[in-house]
């Protein structure tokens, strides 16, 4: 008998049921949470940079957390939602080989999933307004949290069970990808964690060879066939999504966000951070802070 140990558990950040309209019209929205969508009446669409989606009756739709999307409502949608974080033992991602938008048929089960979800989680709606001027998103983060840590005992698990059947719908796909992780040797699992945890650090690919005794070249291969990148892309990537978070989520500088994430300057932080979301942190800062809170 094969045994498994769940590696990610999940935060609950909004549940609801809403009807939308027009008004529902959000550009370049990205997050550090993850959103899944149960569309049960009206059309509406979502994008990324590859693929257009269109919202529908009887489908469930996921956006992973910090995946660039648009989110539009021509007339009239209505949909059950959940916003949650990840959070995982080992720092992978479900989603961290393929983050993109994915729409799978809804079941009868998938619907009672979301009812009963809003049935033990009442009052987690976005009830504030969307001015920037009004709220102060780490505050609210935190006020969500709470909530979570108020939740009775049973009702957390239920809520964890309910966002881990939901979030099964849609890993099917991944499986052929999240595969190989799996079966990682030893050494480069570890390092894997050394590297989630030490992103702060000078982490060179020679030092990271060193501590598991292999040589560079050969660790680099082992770790590209594992995880399907090389190390330093695989540590730029790192920083980057945690730096995301951090301004998403804090109200640390960006010199100090910098220095947290294992940056040697603030120039070469904001030259990576834009190479790879397309965006400055301050731009990226700016669009969180106006439709982070977006359904």
């Amino acid at each position: 008998m094969i045994k498994r140990i769940l590696q990610n558990t999940f935060s609950l950040l909004n549940v609801d049921y809403v009807k939308l309209t027009s008004k529902w019209d959000y550009k370049n929205v990205i997050s550090p949470y993850y959103r899944i969508y149960y569309i049960d009446n009206g059309l509406g669409e979502v994008s990324d940079q590859s693929d257009v989606l269109t919202l529908e009756p009887g489908y469930l739709y996921i956006i992973p957390s910090f995946t660039l999307c648009n989110l539009k409502c021509k007339d009239y949608l209505s949909q059950y939602f959940v916003q949650f974080f990840e959070e995982s033992a080992d720092g992978v991602s479900l989603f961290a080989q393929r983050r993109a938008l994915t729409k799978v048929k809804a079941t009868s089960m998938d619907i009672d999933l979301f009812k009963r979800l809003l049935e033990i989680n009442p009052g987690r709606g976005i009830n504030r307004s969307d001015d920037p001027k009004v709220y102060e998103k780490n505050i609210y983060y935190k006020e969500y949290q709470e909530l979570n840590n108020r939740q009775n005992l049973a009702s957390y698990f239920e809520t964890q069970g309910i966002l881990l059947q939901l979030m099964g719908r849609f890993l099917k796909g991944q499986q052929h990808q999240a595969h190989g992780m799996h079966h990682a040797p030893l050494k480069i699992a570890e390092t894997i964690g050394h590297i989630l945890v030490n992103l702060h650090e000078e982490l060179s690919v020679t030092a990271l060879a060193s501590r598991v005794n292999q040589h560079p070249d050969y660790f680099s291969r082992q770790f590209k066939a594992f995880t399907g990148e090389r190390p330093v892309n695989y540590i730029l990537g790192k920083r980057i999504e945690r730096a995301q978070h951090l301004l998403a989520t804090s109200q640390l500088t960006y010199s100090e966000i910098a220095i947290q994430t294992g940056f040697e300057s603030l120039s070469y932080f904001s030259k990576s951070f834009k190479k790879i979301t397309g965006l400055s942190p301050r731009e990226y800062k700016k669009q969180v802070y106006l439709v982070g809170f977006a359904m």
